[in-house]
């Protein structure tokens, strides 16, 4: 049986999305990860900027994103992230969101695996740790509510 236990709410700021163009698996797209916060009962702090989502929209409609960036705790520790997974929905919505529009997060599916890494010794669990995110998609920010897997 599997068993999830809260972890934290991410807020990531991300630029602008620019294209690569269309390429033998879909548009390919890279989304600057520009700052944020991450925030809960045993850790919080700040998203650093310089991370990139790289996502391939597929002929199928749906977005398949591979984000890495890299968190700083209040006590001044890095975290790096690892975050994959998928966002599809009906084409009325996607298209929605692509306009920057305020879309309730339960009108489409934004799932991600979390992985991290640390050498904060207080922190060693995260090496460990896999989660599971429900994200929505806002003008410019992501906002994941992560849970562990036990």
């Amino acid at each position: 049986m599997l068993e999830f236990e809260y972890l934290c709410d991410l807020k990531v700021d991300v630029g602008e999305i620019v294209t690569m163009g269309h390429g033998p698996l879909g548009e390919r797209r890279i989304v600057a990860i520009i700052g944020g916060t991450f925030d809960g009962p045993q850790m919080r702090g700040t998203v650093l900027p310089g991370g990139n989502d790289w996502q391939i929209v597929r002929s199928d409609g749906v977005l398949d994103v591979d984000a890495r960036y890299a968190l700083r705790t209040e006590a001044g520790d890095a975290i790096r992230v690892v975050s994959q997974g998928y966002r599809h929905g009906p084409p009325e919505v996607l298209a929605a969101l692509g306009r920057g529009e305020d879309i309730a997060a339960d009108k489409y599916f934004f799932r991600t695996v979390l992985r991290f890494e640390t050498g904060a010794p207080d922190l060693a669990w995260l090496n460990k740790t896999i989660a599971i995110a429900m994200a929505q998609r806002k003008a410019r920010q992501v906002l994941l509510t992560s849970y562990r897997l036990l």
